[in-house]
């Protein structure tokens, strides 16, 4: 799968969201000694930075490979982009699942959802949203919704949820992005540079009775984000985007 994927788009990444019910800390002592133990696994994680709403521990981008790791007010995120394996951005997102809860005094009563996020980004220089409709629907009865011939096609992105192993607290949701503009002038789908954006997330709702229940929950969940890429994603989304934008103008 990660040879399929380098050659199918221009960058990869795989995120990780741990969300909660209550606030994290948001003491300098626990959010430092969290990034301070996360960063002697990971040296390369060695820039401290503040956004609105968010602390974010990072490392420098190297030829397009950088990992991350985020603290916002009921969420702990996280973030490998264009590892050399899958097995190289698990490892990230097991050890903050591994040390993370005890940091922030999370308790199994506090948990929310778990959930990961593969995301392949695809760069076009012509209209994103002209891409995916050729790429997805063109040849489906949503096509007849647009006279080509009259109108001009501003927003498609398609977005499916469904639940998996008849479970409805895991589930996974299927969405592409063209990021069309919103407001002004600007000409939806072709303005500004933004790639066009897949994004398979499967999650996990289910409440745990013990911390120690994550590391499996995170093995579910990438086992059916990995066959849900291979046997789902790349077929019938990546593949068909990939080939609309090597093929002729929209």
């Amino acid at each position: 799968m990660d040879s399929n994927i380098t050659a199918l788009c221009s960058d990869f990444y795989l995120n990780q969201k741990i969300a909660l019910t209550m606030d994290i800390p948001e003491g300098r002592e626990s959010v430092l000694d969290l990034f301070e133990r996360i960063q002697r696994e990971f040296p390369r994680l060695e820039r401290l930075k503040r956004y609105e709403g968010e602390c974010a521990l990072e490392s420098e981008d190297t030829d397009g490979t950088y990992s991350w790791v985020a603290l916002r007010q009921t969420t702990l995120r996280s973030g490998k982009v264009n590892p050399a394996s899958l097995e190289e951005a698990y490892k990230l997102h097991r050890k903050i699942l591994e040390v993370a809860p005890y940091f922030l005094s999370v308790s199994p009563l506090d948990f929310d959802h778990l959930e990961l996020v593969f995301g392949f980004d695809f760069e076009a220089d012509r209209d994103r949203d002209e891409i995916v409709f050729e790429a997805l629907l063109s040849d489906s009865p949503l096509a007849d919704l647009v006279d080509r011939d009259r109108e001009r096609l501003v927003e498609a992105q398609p977005f499916i949820g469904i639940s998996l192993d008849d479970d409805p607290s895991m589930q996974a949701f299927f969405e592409v992005k063209s990021r069309p503009a919103r407001g002004g002038r600007a000409v939806p789908g072709l303005d500004g540079h933004d790639p066009i954006s897949v994004y398979l997330t499967v999650r996990s709702s289910a409440p745990i009775k013990k911390l120690d229940e994550l590391p499996a929950l995170f093995a579910r969940l990438a086992g059916h984000g990995e066959r849900l890429v291979e046997e789902r994603l790349i077929p019938s989304v990546l593949v068909p985007i990939r080939r609309a934008i090597l093929s002729r103008p929209c």
